[in-house]
């Protein structure tokens, strides 16, 4: 057997222990639409604070508050069902199995920090520290990508690492909080879900 066979055959083991051990199924196209979905409810939330709150980005009546969240919630909704529904159609595409011990670890370490920073960033809003819920909610969004990118495409930890330095930046400067956010989860997850398209998705 030839050198070339010898390494053909190390780069075929190592692409099969690869797939057993991530889920590489993950859609750009998903990506893409978050951040469309993102930049819609930023502009909703941003137009309702404008028009209906005292004057300021931070104190908010109540019926706008929770409209906020409701459009907030929306946007998490229906990125997470998009991000299912084209995942599903990649897997199937590729022949992969959609629920297997990959995609289990991989949503374990994805929702512990994204669930802990979310319960965090509640109990911040209870105290009326608006401010501060930006950069938090993109410090634990990053922490998350960055936990599951052991398990899935390693390219999404560089999304986290971006999130991640972008929530510090808001949290050094809360009046600035808003429009971070609506880099790092509208404009980023559009550019990095381009790039993920091109990359993988399209042959």
């Amino acid at each position: 057997m030839s050198e070339k066979d010898y390494l053909k055959d190390i780069s075929e083991i190592k692409n099969l222990m690869n797939k057993s051990s991530r889920f590489i199924s993950l859609s750009g196209l998903s990506g893409i639409l978050a951040g469309i979905y993102a930049l819609i409810g930023a502009a909703i939330a941003y137009w309702l604070v404008i028009n209906f709150s005292d004057g300021t980005l931070y104190i908010f009546y109540g019926w706008v508050f929770w409209t906020v969240m409701f459009v907030l919630f929306m946007v998490a909704v229906l990125s997470a069902v998009t991000g299912i529904i084209l995942t599903t159609r990649k897997a199937k595409t590729n022949n992969e199995k959609i629920w297997d011990s990959s995609s289990k670890r991989l949503l374990y370490n994805f929702l512990i920090p994204l669930a802990v920073g979310g319960v965090y960033c509640l109990i911040i809003l209870s105290q009326g520290r608006y401010g501060q819920t930006g950069g938090l909610m993109l410090i634990f969004y990053g922490l998350a990508l960055v936990s599951a990118s052991k398990y899935s495409i390693g390219d999404i930890k560089y999304l986290g690492f971006i999130q991640i330095i972008l929530g510090l930046i808001a949290s050094y400067y809360p009046g600035y909080g808003f429009w971070l956010w609506v880099i790092g989860f509208g404009i980023m997850h559009i550019v990095y879900g381009t790039w993920m398209h091109f990359k993988y998705d399209v042959e």
